[in-house]
């Protein structure tokens, strides 16, 4: 469960893919780009989970934030040794949340 608590609107990057079996830098790489993002300019939060397919959901305060992400030099590359070694297929989409409600047991 996420601790990421930030009043509507803003925006959700979701992220799921399906591994190579490669792994080959693919740890060091994924904290890199965790240690960039959570500096990043508009930058609000992450939620992720991985199984056979992964999905990572990042929480940005606008669309500009988003797209200065996407093209931050070192993310580039990340993205492109993604789909060179990483990943043997993925999907982006990138949604508006415009409401959000959760729930939490008492004690938890």
């Amino acid at each position: 469960m996420s601790a990421f608590n930030h009043p509507t609107p803003y925006y959700a990057v979701i992220f799921t893919s399906v591994r190579t079996a490669v792994d080959d830098g693919y740890g060091t790489m994924s904290d890199r780009m965790m240690a960039l993002a959570v500096n990043q300019p508009g930058f609000l939060g992450v939620d992720s989970a991985r199984e056979e397919v992964g999905i990572t959901v990042s929480y940005w305060a606008s669309l500009e934030a988003i797209k200065s992400w996407k093209m931050n030099a070192e993310h580039l590359i990340a993205q492109k040794t993604g789909r060179e070694k990483w990943y043997n297929s993925f999907t982006t989409r990138i949604c508006r949340v415009e409401k959000e409600y959760s729930f939490q047991a008492l004690g938890e």
